[in-house]
């Protein structure tokens, strides 16, 4: 394992570790997120409405325009009472509060008129007794809301059984409760909370709570004491987790078992609104009548009374996204009940889904780091597919509720992170590589062979070049006086000195050759300009080099100096991949290169450092380059018109240049005629080369020397070049 893999390794794991944490944790956005994919399942395949014996008794619209505004004065309830009774109704639940005296009662109304003989008021009726008195004896449920004041706490009706560990401090918390008036709740048959998402922020009802404590008592909701009073039943039997406290685990009713939370509440498995559910409280209380048809849907039904009036602001969100009267949220929970269809979360759902997060993404961690992107990703699509299966399977065969967002979104979150790590890793690695070849390959051959697959294959293709060689003079007894790891240190402080100038002007680095550099232009791509981008990389090597020389870069001491000598040639050469299938390099061979290292090999002839051929001196008319004749070159059958660089075009232009360039041309005709003294001419470009670079002085003094080689103009060379003879022979040192 790499130390890059290794760092992947811990990134990825510290990720998923994360992920878990969070999960753990669970905050509140998680939870929503969780609330919304249960919706969706739910909006997906709701809960059928059944024709179980459950009906609303809604005080709609119409009731009101009918009999007036709410609140209805109590004699008219109590009327409600009676006639849902005599119709055989198995249970009446008021999702109404009776927390005030009724102010339409006669007795309250003449009690506030002054002068009013207090015997006769005692002979008024009075609604609240007439409500109370209907109420006795009926299978009546009062409902009581929360209160944030007062102390009060409604007396519990029903009877409680408790199994496995204390539950007691289980429910959401009943601190005060809207009071009820006294004899209303004495003679109700039940009293249950009517709250539906006690301290829960969200406008959406997806769980109600059965019960409510103090720490001391439970207080049934509203739907289960109607459910009980129904049934007739005197107790709940409420089962804790067998080794938890504080746990519940399920409620059983007369005949009915309910599964519910930790905290008991139950999951709303929600059914859409539809008008089977609501009787209007207009038909119950017709004048001339109840008709059979509203007789027989009463009629051993558990009814709850409530309001669907907007104006009442009784109105809830479902799961299913429609706006709904409160009391069908109650009516909901004994339909989900008496139908047996619930939806229910496990205990052990928050561990499976924490232990998914840590296996699916460690699982992907490794496959990214070790495998591949690709077969990491195919492992998280299949997560993906089979966490949504499965979740989906278990809603809608056994309405088990498991969350596949938590490790969908952390695998893939995790996914995006270790592929991400590893590609920047990769990148990194590459631009290393690319470092490092760097100094051996122009960056346009880097980019040739990143971007072009053909690029590696054997075969050239016959460009015009312009080719350099650079050759080290004295290396040999230089290297006589010096241990070799002092020989190596020595080249490659020069080197890559030197080397440095062809990269910088677009240049190929062919090869180091002992100590000797190839180097070429125009390929694999075309260079503009190439053979004055190859002029300009040869004058930066003198200048570097008179740089080390000056700063004893090489140890020698300042008295020696390192000289180099450089040649270079412009023609047709083939480039390309050059040696066998399993290794090669990118080369050019030819005459061009022939001639090039020719050239190179007449600098110490001439006593110059850099020379190019005449070729070469065409394509560069402004440099400042001078004639130094016409030179046999080895393996030529004739001479070759050969030019001193002594610099750029800058210097080419400048006024000392062409009086020297004019001084010169005066020498070559005194050495071409034999009969003229060349002394004088040559001691005048020995003056004005003294302004220039330091070789010119040497190249001076050999020039008399060398008299023949102006005396007789070259002819152009056809002789195809020499078999058998490759860069690397022709770069040798001479």
């Amino acid at each position: 394992m790499t130390r890059a893999q290794q760092i992947g390794i811990v990134i990825g794991l510290i990720i998923v570790a994360a992920f878990a944490f969070l999960r753990i944790s669970d905050p509140p956005l998680l939870r929503q997120i969780r609330d919304i994919t249960f919706d969706e399942y739910q909006r997906i395949s709701p809960r059928a409405f059944e024709n179980v014996p459950v009906r609303v008794i809604d005080i709609d619209e119409a009731s009101l325009k009918e009999f007036g505004q709410w609140p209805w004065p109590r004699d008219r309830l109590a009327l409600l009472v009676q006639r849902l009774s005599d119709m055989g109704a198995a249970a009446i639940a008021f999702d109404v509060l009776f927390a005030e005296s009724d102010r339409l009662s006669p007795r309250s109304i003449m009690r506030d008129v002054a002068g009013v003989d207090p015997s006769l008021l005692r002979q008024l009726p009075d609604n609240d007794e007439l409500f109370a008195d209907a109420i006795a004896n009926r299978p009546v449920v009062l409902g009581f809301g929360l209160s944030n004041d007062g102390d009060y706490h409604p007396p519990v009706k029903a009877g409680f059984a408790f199994t496995g560990e204390s539950v007691i401090n289980a429910p959401p918390r009943l601190d005060a409760a809207t009071p009820i008036r006294p004899q209303l709740q004495i003679n109700a048959a039940g009293l249950g909370h009517i709250s539906l998402n006690p301290g829960n922020s969200s406008t959406v009802v997806r769980r109600v709570p059965l019960f409510l404590t103090d720490g001391t008592h439970f207080y049934p909701n509203l739907a289960m004491e109607a459910l009980r009073v129904a049934q007739g039943a005197s107790t709940y039997v409420v089962a804790g987790a067998p080794d938890v406290a504080d746990t519940l685990t399920s409620v059983k009713v007369g005949d009915f078992v309910v599964p519910v939370t930790a905290t008991g509440e139950l999951w709303i498995y929600t059914s859409p609104d539809v008008a089977e559910r609501y009787i209007s409280a207009g038909k119950v209380l017709a004048a001339d009548g109840v008709s059979p048809e509203v007789a027989a849907a009463i009629q051993g039904n558990i009814v709850f009374v409530g309001t669907s009036s907007a104006g009442l602001q009784d109105i809830r969100t479902t799961a299913l996204g429609q706006n709904v009267p409160g009391v069908s949220m109650h009516a909901q929970t004994v339909e989900q009940i008496l139908s047996g269809r619930f939806l229910s979360r496990p205990d052990w759902a928050d561990g499976m889904e924490i232990l998914s997060i840590i296996v699916v993404g460690t699982s992907i961690v490794i496959l990214t780091t070790f495998v591949s992107p690709a077969a990491a990703l195919t492992c998280g699509l299949v997560v993906t597919a089979l966490a949504l299966a499965v979740s989906w399977l278990a809603f809608s065969h056994w309405g088990l509720l498991f969350d596949p967002l938590a490790p969908i979104v952390a695998c893939t979150i995790t996914h995006f992170a270790a592929t991400s790590f590893r590609f920047l890793v990769i990148d990194r690695e590459r631009r290393e590589v690319r470092r490092a070849f760097g100094q051996y390959l122009s960056p346009s051959l880097l980019y040739r062979i990143e971007h072009n697959r053909d690029a590696l294959r054997l075969g050239g293709d016959d460009r015009e070049l312009t080719v350099m060689f650079v050759d080290v003079r004295g290396f040999t007894a230089l290297s006589e006086n010096l241990q070799p790891a002092e020989v190596v240190r020595f080249l490659n402080t020069l080197l890559d000195a030197l080397s440095s100038h062809v990269v910088a002007n677009e240049g190929t680095l062919d090869k180091f050759i002992g100590d000797s550099i190839m180097a070429f232009w125009n390929a694999p791509v075309d260079v503009a300009d190439h053979a004055a981008k190859a002029m300009r990389a040869a004058l930066g090597m003198r200048e570097t080099l008179a740089k080390l020389n000056a700063a004893d870069a090489f140890g020698f001491g300042r008295d020696y100096q390192v000289g180099i000598g450089i040649g270079i040639h412009t023609g047709l050469a083939c480039v390309g991949n050059m040696g066998a299938q399993s290794r090669f390099n990118y080369s050019a061979v030819g005459d061009a290169v022939n001639v090039a290292a020719r050239i190179e090999s007449c600098c110490k002839e001439v006593g110059f450092d850099i020379l190019v051929s005449e070729t070469m001196a065409a394509a560069l008319p402004d440099f400042a380059l001078l004639d130094a004749g016409a030179l046999g070159l080895k393996g030529k059958s004739s001479r070759a018109r050969l030019y001193a660089a002594v610099g750029d075009r800058t210097v080419g232009q400048s006024p000392e240049f062409l009086v020297l360039r004019e001084a010169h041309m005066d020498l070559i005709e005194a050495l071409r005629d034999r009969t003229v003294d060349s002394r004088k001419p040559l001691a005048r470009v020995r003056q004005r080369a003294q302004a220039f670079t330091a070789a010119l002085p040497e190249f001076y003094r050999r020039i008399v020397r060398r008299a023949d080689h102006f005396r007789e103009a070259p002819t152009e060379n056809r002789m195809k070049p020499q078999m058998g003879l490759t860069s690397d022979q022709g770069s040798a040192p001479v």
